[in-house]
């Protein structure tokens, strides 16, 4: 089956731009649309004992943050003539990844990979892997070469 619609889940690190990259060259030739995702967490440990108006501060300036940031992704696939739309939800990064493929209908997901290994991927775990181990639908995992990294 050929990838008709991708999903491009991004955290707006170098990591997710060159996966934006790959996903609009691999659109072009397959005539896909690209739905683009934002998943923003914030860890209830993170607040400690906050005031509920520096939470939702806090969350508005996030969100206006992702906001310009998946708007200038998106000109991105527009510019280079593909169909598009974006995304921006709150919560766990791999089930919200998870769930919008599934309910934008995505056949394929394009994602980057920091390519954490040892103590820090055993404590932070990787959202690709979890992605890629519960994904319905096929998982293309890229990682910025060492070259450029």
């Amino acid at each position: 089956m050929i990838a008709q619609h991708i999903l491009v889940p991004t955290d707006f690190s170098e990591y997710a731009d060159d996966a934006l990259q790959y996903a609009i060259e691999l659109a072009k030739t397959l005539q896909a649309r690209l739905t683009i995702l934002h998943v923003y967490d914030l860890p209830s440990y993170a607040l400690g004992e906050v005031s509920p108006s520096v939470i939702d501060d806090t969350l508005q300036a996030m969100e206006t943050h992702a906001q310009q940031q998946i708007q200038n992704a998106l000109a991105r696939v527009l510019k280079a003539g593909l169909q598009g739309d974006s995304v921006i939800v709150e919560g766990a990064p791999f089930q919200a990844i998870l769930d919008t493929a599934k309910n934008k209908g995505a056949d394929l997901i394009v994602m980057g990979t920091h390519g954490r290994t040892g103590l820090t991927h055993i404590l932070m775990g990787s959202v690709a892997e979890k992605v890629v181990r519960l994904a319905s639908c096929p998982v293309l995992v890229t990682r910025v070469s060492t070259a450029t990294a």
